[in-house]
């Protein structure tokens, strides 16, 4: 598949992702592509959110929107789609209402409702059902002409269970809480069917182009020590070690992984020995608490600038920069650390502020490695 590709002029993140000393640590930022872009706004024209998402020539266009805005500054580019395909994939309806995000107008209520029991025995055929991401994996390759390399990603197992029974998203977790203290191992069966479906998208997104994959675990946080033993960390586990024999199947190389349990910050050793190389933080972790933890293990760190600090001065996104580089041991690594915030950037960023922060990354890595 590699050679229909036009060859990669800028391998940075790759090398980093293999835990290799590199020139300068490398640079993507959750959301990169989306609604803070006023080109983002109109590309997407009159069409709904997931209108976006199953148009390949949409999708890739908004993936390549901030490659275009920051030229040289990121170094990865990631497709433009949504962890909410899977339930979609699986028969769900999911809808993005505006203000207010991603709505299941029928969500999980009980293991009795005959909807879980239909999730569960229904063979889901992903390579028919999410043909368009993968479509727009291979369009944006070629589009990107080896400009930067491409992830894909999958919303973790935990994560798509959260808005399966909620309908949404939620501040208490209500029928989440509920699903995992009265039905358990209901529970744990349909985060294993949900494993399963992840693994083999995944590997249809590196068959179609994608050159890095993100597993997003965005609730983890909503679990205590003991909970997320139970019903986050064995799944992500799952797809680390499944995804890569899958591959090996489909005649394909293994390609690096990154694993972001956000709000999980108690579980930093454990994401460590999961079998991703990459480990994703958010703002909730010290940049030099972190590297202590990884210790000697072969784990590359991405973050974790809080998102919200884009929405400051100058002085603080600068300050915030040089904690991330005088915490993540920059100038004396020079390895283990990829540049991202600690989630997504959020509404009303100003694209001229991220601008900023991407800068004064490149200056400040530069000047801590003379």
């Amino acid at each position: 598949m590699a050679d229909q590709f036009p060859s990669l002029k800028n391998d940075l993140i790759l090398r980093a992702a293999r835990g290799e000393k590199v020139e300068r640590p490398p640079i993507w930022v959750m959301r990169q592509a989306g609604r803070y872009l006023p080109e983002y706004h109109e590309a997407k024209g009159g069409r709904d959110f997931f209108e976006c998402c199953r148009d390949p020539e949409v999708a890739s266009t908004l993936t390549l929107q901030p490659i275009d805005r920051y030229d040289g500054l990121l170094d990865a580019s990631i497709i433009f789609s949504d962890i909410l395909v899977i339930p979609q994939a699986m028969g769900m309806v999911v809808e993005m209402v505006d203000k207010k995000g991603p709505h299941f107008p029928n969500p999980l209520r009980s293991p009795d409702d005959g909807q879980y029991a239909e999730l569960l025995k229904r063979d889901v055929d992903v390579a028919k059902e999410l043909d368009y991401v993968y479509k727009a994996i291979t369009l944006t390759r070629k589009k990107l002409q080896g400009r930067v390399p491409l992830f894909g990603f999958c919303g973790a197992p935990w994560t798509l269970f959260c808005y399966m029974v909620e309908g949404g998203g939620s501040k208490i977790f209500k029928e989440t809480k509920s699903w995992i203290y009265k039905y358990p191992e209901e529970t744990k069966a349909l985060l294993q069917k949900i494993s399963k479906l992840c693994v083999e998208y995944l590997a249809l997104q590196v068959k179609a182009g994608a050159q890095l994959i993100q597993v997003f675990d965005s609730w983890a946080g909503e679990l205590s020590p003991s909970s997320f033993k139970k019903f986050s960390q064995p799944y992500l586990e799952y797809i680390a070690r499944h995804l890569p024999s899958r591959l090996k199947e489909m005649g394909l190389e293994r390609v690096p992984m990154v694993v972001f349990p956000k709000g999980a910050w108690y579980a930093l050793d454990a994401a460590c020995d999961m079998g991703y190389d990459i480990v994703g933080l958010d703002w909730l972790h010290d940049p030099a608490q972190a590297v202590k933890t990884v210790g000697d293990r072969p784990i590359v760190l991405q973050g974790n600038a809080d998102p919200g600090v884009l929405y400051g001065s100058h002085a603080a996104i600068t300050e915030a920069v040089k904690e991330m580089v005088e915490g993540f041991d920059w100038a004396n690594r020079r390895k283990g650390w990829i540049v991202n915030l600690g989630h997504g950037i959020t509404p009303f960023v100003n694209p001229d502020d991220l601008r900023f922060f991407l800068e004064e990354i490149h200056r400040l890595t530069k000047t801590e490695g003379q």
